[in-house]
């Protein structure tokens, strides 16, 4: 036993490997060379011991549509630097959006003992479970459910506006699939921002992700630039008079700017495009993107402190929702709205 090994009690050896607050009492000499054994002899804490005395698992479970490049990966970087430093192992399960998927896995991880539960962008008032749970982007209602939510009257009041200073007065908008959480809430935003500047929206110019090509039965990536190529076609083909669009997210602004490029037109110097995330490669795209940013690493990180914090502290109270502050990113895809148009 290491603590044998060192002439140490048990105690001081648990504080120091299981990175405690209460180590910090410890001489930083004796940590050391706990620290050091412990690599030397190849120590592996038993962790179905402590999870035995802590009556914890020592894992949660996270839900998630997909784990595609763009929102999920950013957001799921933040959860998992959270939880490894934590020493949680964590089950990941991806629903597709399938109604089913979404009731029947939490059961199964259920049955798997986990802690709690981190849901990303997944509704969670359909999910109930006896255990914490913390979502991120769901906008839940249920009583056992903390929200991690971004503001999207601000994130949205960022980008119009950016686009009116510029000119901008007839907008074009490409919502979000029904089936994520953050498109209606979104889309109010814009309705409420739009009104308070006295801007028309024109029904003719709003079109939407498609709900059915989220699914991998269509033939492409749910998160793939053709969600946003294919209903910016479609609206190409019915109106141009427009100088400016509001994309739901980054991957579709990406589509976008490739269909308005195949239809004879320049970003930005016809139509101005602005992203929603600022995914990693928004600043490589050519042009580089305007977009609003997510905190999605943080709001990640702060998601998992929080379901954390909820294991190990089951009487606390914890707000109903935690609302984090968006930031507009100026890049090379907003531009001056023209004086003229093509036909």
């Amino acid at each position: 036993m290491l603590a044998e090994h060192l002439e140490l009690s048990q105690t001081t050896v648990s504080l120091v490997l299981n990175n405690s607050p209460s180590a910090r009492s410890i001489p930083q000499e004796t940590r050391n060379r706990v620290i050091e054994a412990a690599k030397r002899l190849n120590y592996r804490p038993n962790y179905f011991a402590r999870s035995l005395r802590q009556s914890r698992s020592m894992s949660v479970g996270v839900l998630a549509p997909d784990l595609s490049e763009g929102y999920f990966t950013r957001v799921m970087s933040g959860v998992v630097q959270e939880l490894t430093h934590a020493h949680y192992f964590y089950f990941t399960a991806c629903h597709d959006w399938k109604k089913e998927l979404i009731e029947q896995y939490p059961r199964m991880l259920v049955e798997r003992a986990v802690d709690g539960f981190l849901l990303l962008n997944t509704p969670a008032d359909q999910i109930e479970v006896p255990v914490p749970v913390v979502a991120i982007s769901a906008h839940s209602k249920a009583d056992n459910v903390t929200n991690i939510v971004l503001d999207h009257h601000s994130a949205v009041e960022q980008a119009m506006k950016h686009l009116y200073a510029l000119g901008h007065r007839s907008i074009a908008f490409v919502r979000g699939p029904k089936a994520i959480p953050d498109s209606e809430y979104r889309w109010e935003s814009i309705q409420q921002v739009a009104k308070e500047m006295g801007l028309r929206i024109d029904p003719a110019h709003v079109i939407r992700i498609d709900a059915a090509g989220w699914s991998m039965k269509t033939g492409y990536h749910p998160m793939a630039p053709e969600i946003g190529y294919k209903p910016m076609q479609a609206l190409l083909e019915k109106a141009r008079d427009f100088t400016a669009i509001f994309c739901f997210n980054d991957i579709a602004a990406i589509g976008a700017i490739r269909a308005l490029k195949d239809a004879g037109l320049s970003v930005p110097n016809d139509v101005s495009v602005v992203g929603f995330d600022d995914i990693l490669s928004a600043a490589y795209y050519s042009p580089s993107l305007t977009t609003v940013r997510q905190p999605l690493f943080e709001m990640g990180q702060r998601g998992a402190q929080v379901l954390l914090d909820r294991i190990a502290n089951r009487d606390k109270e914890y707000p109903a929702q935690i609302v984090v502050a968006p930031e507009l990113v100026i890049r090379e895809s907003t531009g001056p709205a023209p004086s003229t148009r093509k036909a």
